[in-house]
């Protein structure tokens, strides 16, 4: 049979010492600690990878503009030239509209992914989390215990001793 006196919240707390406690609290801390760091690696992570798509975007549009000029630029020329009948010259520098206008457009795209990256705010985030969780525990105050009372400890105070 189970004693009604023994209760969870007995059970819990009265087999634990102070050292097992303390050890207790500076386990929770550790944990905390290592989930605040988890937190702002995973932010950080998120943000490099923004960014990093950002970056590949601005890369692909000057590619685009380098190797595709060009051979697009001549058949872009020709193609209008066929179409309008206007002078060559003014063809060719359509068809170079054309792929500024395009450049430009992955470039826009870029930049939309980069200034997303900069409002994530990763590491801000987990600093401030962090100086939070640093002000909660320093305005935490230790519960208070209340004084061992004589008729518990069999009317002898702690710190005497039967001789």
């Amino acid at each position: 049979m189970s004693d009604p006196g023994n209760t969870t919240a007995k059970a819990v707390g009265a087999d634990r010492s102070l050292g097992q406690l303390v050890a207790s609290a500076t386990a929770e801390m550790s944990a905390l600690v290592h989930d605040e760091i988890a937190l702002a690696k995973a932010q950080l992570r998120q943000d490099v990878k923004k960014a990093g798509i950002g970056g590949g975007l601005f890369t692909v549009a000057a590619m685009v503009l380098l190797f595709s000029l060009p051979m697009l630029s001549f058949a872009l020329a020709y193609g209008f030239r066929t179409w309008t009948g206007w002078n060559m010259a003014l063809c060719f520098l359509l068809s170079f509209a054309v792929n500024v206008a395009l450049a430009l457009l992955l470039a826009l795209v870029g930049l939309v992914f980069v200034k997303k990256a900069k409002k994530g705010k990763g590491p801000q985030k987990a600093v401030a989390s962090a100086k939070e969780t640093a002000a909660v525990l320093q305005n935490a105050k230790p519960h208070p215990r209340p004084e061992p009372r004589p008729e518990l400890t069999g009317g002898v105070r702690e710190d005497k001793a039967l001789v």
